[in-house]
């Protein structure tokens, strides 16, 4: 089989029907669409670190394969922690940036990350070689594949590249008719915590509305952006995205677009815009972006998680990932699980040094899983 590999410094160099052919549309974040927003709003360039070298596979002058892929200059926007990796390359005065990346930027939802309309292990191999061929040629210290399904997982991992696990709190939809159906899973005590989380809400008189796609319009999206904005600013940074961002998003793909604001005295003062997923086979909703103006007792639990839940048990959506991070979610029902990535590090003392790293990081975050696993909320089941 006669294949070729090229890549390219923009999205734009490929027609969209082209890209999403191959792709999908179902999983947004693969989507023409979506990066290529990231693109014309500025949010993926060389000036923030990520300038686009997706790769692109052709078998007969025919696009067969997809791959995105970055240049980057700093980790910054990945949920995969390597910074340690870049101080120790600068200790001895070695440079570890640039690098490459496979990626969603600033998105750690796992999903695909190569797309074929040929088998994956056919076109595999060929992939990594060329993607070793480049650290060699233009001094890329290192490749990274980033939350990759399983199964892609496993295929990749098969090249003989180092592996590494991450944990992420996901909620699966045991057909559930309703909230309270749900929270029948849970014991006693977490079942009635639960219910005091959300009644306070209600008694701060805060209003949880849901708007999807083509009814957000530009005012909403406005309030929603300044919540966003506000959320970082207090931390002391600026949002990855721009507002223009969001804008090419809901004139592109609002049929995959869920927002649910938080009012206060007819004031919107907080927003959680979410994705949907329509794959038939698995369903998704993924809460991405948060803002608040304004502290609300147990706000951000009710609009980010509880809205969340309702309406997936209301839309028979499979799963809901709330993004990255934060255990506090155990108690509401998001089970932990095993999110992947892979590393190919040029330098083999270094590609030495991160494996045994990596082994050790790994048996940890085992441990760490099953230690979460336990604290889930759910009745025993009866023996």
């Amino acid at each position: 089989m006669s294949l070729s590999i090229t890549t390219i410094n923009s999205i734009l160099q490929i027609n969209p029907h082209s890209w999403n052919q191959i792709c999908g549309t179902h999983y947004p974040f693969l989507r023409h669409e979506f990066l290529a927003a990231l693109e014309r709003s500025g949010c993926t360039t060389a000036r923030t670190g990520w300038q686009p070298q997706h790769l692109c596979v052709y078998q007969n002058k025919q696009l067969v394969a997809i791959m995105p892929m970055y240049q980057k200059t700093n980790s910054n926007g990945e949920y995969v922690f390597d910074w340690d990796w870049a101080n120790a390359y600068a200790r001895y005065q070695l440079d570890y940036y640039p690098k490459l990346l496979t990626a969603i930027p600033f998105s750690p939802c796992y999903g695909p990350r190569i797309a074929c309309t040929i088998a994956l292990d056919q076109v595999l191999p060929e992939i990594i070689q060329y993607i070793k061929a480049l650290c060699d040629k233009y001094g890329f210290s290192s490749w990274h594949g980033l939350f990759a399904t399983e199964e892609q997982h496993r295929e990749i991992a098969s090249q003989g590249l180092l592996n590494r696990t991450g944990i992420q709190y996901h909620w699966q939809n045991n057909n559930y008719k309703n909230f309270d159906e749900y929270l029948d899973t849970f014991t006693s005590r977490k079942r009635k915590s639960i219910k005091r989380e959300r009644r306070t809400v209600k008694e701060q008189n805060v209003i949880i509305e849901c708007i999807e796609g083509s009814d957000i319009n530009n005012e909403l999206l406005t309030h929603f952006y300044y919540c966003y904005q506000l959320t970082y600013l207090k931390r002391g940074r600026q949002g990855y995205l721009n507002e223009q961002f969001f804008k090419q998003l809901l004139n592109e793909i609002p049929e995959q677009i869920v927002l649910f604001t938080a009012k206060y005295e007819d004031n919107i003062v907080a927003c959680a815009w979410c994705f949907k997923n329509t794959n038939p086979k698995e369903s998704v909703l993924y809460g991405r972006y948060w803002g608040c103006l304004e502290n609300f007792d147990s706000l951000h639990f009710e609009t980010c998680y509880y809205r969340g839940l309702e309406y997936c048990i209301e839309h028979s959506i499979d799963r809901f990932d709330p993004g990255a991070q934060g255990e506090h979610k155990i108690k509401r029902g998001f089970k932990p699980i095993s999110t992947y990535s892979s590393h190919y590090i040029a330098d083999p003392q270094f590609s030495d040094a991160i494996a045994d790293f990596l082994l050790r990081e790994g048996e940890a975050i085992q441990e760490h899983k099953t230690l979460l696993t336990n604290q889930l909320p759910f009745k025993q089941p009866s023996s």
